[in-house]
């Protein structure tokens, strides 16, 4: 990905789209999930914890976190391949991290921004949103081998 031959890919973008709509939705974000909502007929994340307090809710949310995270990083990571750097070197470690860390930041600005600015979707709308993504996971990776580029 981090090569001059991909360029800009039609099957890239939706690829991109359809990764995003199955994060936000495996991590319950607010148009799949709202998850400061208790109301038993919306909540689908939230029912898992209620049961739970003190470190074992503490552990929940921070593997809740840390999955957020890992969707963001691969984003980052194979869409945006700025900063990734091939030598080995303290200046070099320091210029990925640094990169990194400004991606994950964006992403996390650009995901506050989707979330405050879009509602609720129902919850019988939730698997024609995730039929789209998997549909668009399915042209992304048909419209990749068709064209015979990266």
């Amino acid at each position: 990905m981090a090569s001059p031959d991909v360029g800009l890919r039609v099957s890239l973008a939706m690829a991109l789209v359809a990764l995003l709509m199955v994060a936000i939705a495996e991590n319950g974000r607010v148009p799949v999930d709202n998850p400061a909502t208790h109301l038993e007929l919306t909540m689908v994340h939230e029912a898992m914890v209620l049961e739970y307090s003190g470190r074992h809710l503490a552990l929940i949310e921070l593997s809740a976190s840390l999955k957020l995270i890992l969707y963001v990083s691969v984003v980052a990571c194979l869409f945006v391949p700025w900063g990734l750097q091939r030598e080995a070197g303290a200046a070099a470690l320091t210029i990925g991290v640094v990169t990194y860390l400004a991606k994950l930041a964006v992403l996390g600005v650009l995901l506050a921004l989707f979330e405050t600015s879009i509602a609720k979707m129902r919850v019988f709308r939730v698997p024609e949103f995730l039929g789209a993504a998997l549909m668009l996971g399915l042209l992304a990776t048909l419209l990749r081998f068709v064209s015979g580029s990266f």
